[in-house]
């Protein structure tokens, strides 16, 4: 699957609702995803590492979905040499 269809199939399962909440509340949604994973990554249980980070991606196709980006297109800039050195 790629990004972008992982995208849309969040957007088909969720997009109407994260829009009625809104960006503001689905980034708090986010931030709460974000605070398991980061728990998650503390411990040693690989089982709940990857769905964390499952979680956590569904989220950002979220707040992508709902702001009209698309992620694909926004992560070229690391695959067409747009970013230099080290972040």
């Amino acid at each position: 699957m790629t990004i972008k269809e992982f995208q849309e199939l969040i957007s088909a399962q969720y997009e109407v609702r994260d829009r009625q909440r809104g960006t503001p509340k689905t980034f708090m949604w986010f931030i709460e995803e974000v605070g398991e994973l980061a728990t998650a990554l503390a411990g040693d249980d690989q089982e709940n590492k990857s769905e964390e980070f499952a979680d956590v991606l569904a989220w950002l196709c979220t707040l992508a979905n709902i702001n009209g980006i698309d992620l694909e297109e926004a992560c070229k800039k690391y695959s067409d040499g747009q970013v230099e050195g080290y972040k």
